[in-house]
């Protein structure tokens, strides 16, 4: 028997205070996402970052939370749904079992597979749901899924997408997203792709998220035939005193501000669902701060979600 992982980043059970400190705990103690020292790690996230940050966090979470829960779980719900139906059109018997996981909160990596192993699945394809590799997202679901391994007899065989980031029909759905939202809307003076930012020093280390995202930045543009000067790839949601990629969104906002552009559409490729990045930083925060810069329209462009395109690029 086969089964099919989509691993997402996670959230906590709920926008409250509490449930965000204990997700953040697990998040950011992970060594993957914050590589230092082990004993610094521990400074900064026990000593100073969860006695501020979690009431922060919660509020922006309240902002977005929906009536079902948590955007993202439920759009992965979605998304793994979607999946398997696709699998069941296409192939009548031996259809794989699709599930949803996430690296950190619930369900876990480990309470997802485990009950798998118990009923003799004996392969399984991870799919993380981050189009471009970094270690601090997709090498913490490699982490994952090798302690699962220690101590097991019968190890099975796992499969892991390690990136879809020019994925032909990932490209095309991406694409096809921002032409819908041009024929509804019109088209803005620039278009801005936004990235998730990780530390200049992790690239520097030699993880290839900026080339990932660059590919999949100008392939973008290839296919909605734009010139040099319509769009931007841009990095947000940085965080501490560490240098991270650039262009930051913020400073090129600012930056077209001030050179007199006066409409912006903003779209994220990194994130394969809406989210906390999206729908509160994106769709809120950053529009905040384009407009109070001077800028007159922002409009932000969702994520491919569980579109049709998207769930025929997974099953390709």
């Amino acid at each position: 028997m086969k089964g099919v992982l989509l691993i997402n980043l996670g959230s906590p059970d709920t926008p409250n205070p509490k449930d965000v400190k204990r997700y953040l705990a697990e998040f950011l103690m992970d060594e993957r996402v914050i590589d230092v020292p082990k004993w610094l790690r521990t400074f900064l996230v026990k000593g100073i970052i969860l006695n501020t940050r979690p009431k922060k966090s919660a509020k922006a979470y309240q902002k977005i939370w929906w009536e079902e829960g948590s955007p993202l779980r439920v759009i992965s719900q979605r998304q793994g749904l979607a999946l398997q139906q696709k699998l069941q059109e296409e192939f009548q018997e031996n259809i794989p079992e699709v599930k949803v996981s996430v690296t950190y909160g619930h369900p876990s990596i480990k309470e997802t597979i485990q009950p798998l192993e118990n009923e003799a699945y004996e392969k399984f394809i991870v799919v993380p749901m981050y189009p471009q590799y970094s270690g601090s997202t997709t090498g913490a679901i490699y982490d994952q899924l090798a302690q699962l391994t220690i101590g097991t007899r019968n190890v099975p065989e796992v499969i892991t997408i390690k990136a879809f980031f020019d994925h032909p029909m990932y490209i095309a759905a991406l694409a096809e997203t921002v032409k819908e939202h041009w024929e509804k809307n019109g088209r803005s003076e620039k278009l801005l792709m936004s990235f998730h930012g990780v530390p200049q020093d992790y690239v520097d280390k030699g993880d290839p998220y900026y080339d990932h995202c660059l590919g999949t930045a100008q392939a973008l543009a290839n296919k909605l035939s734009l010139m040099e000067g319509d769009w931007v790839m841009g990095f947000q949601s940085r965080f501490g005193p560490k240098k991270w990629l650039q262009p930051y969104v913020d400073e090129q906002l600012k930056t077209w501000v001030d050179e007199g552009v006066s409409s912006v559409d903003i779209i994220s490729p990194a994130f394969a669902a809406d989210c906390l990045e999206t729908l509160e930083e994106l769709d809120i925060g950053y529009r905040e701060f384009f407009l109070g810069q001077g800028g007159k329209e922002y409009n932000y462009i969702s994520c491919l979600n569980d579109s049709t395109l998207f769930i025929e690029s997974l099953f390709d």
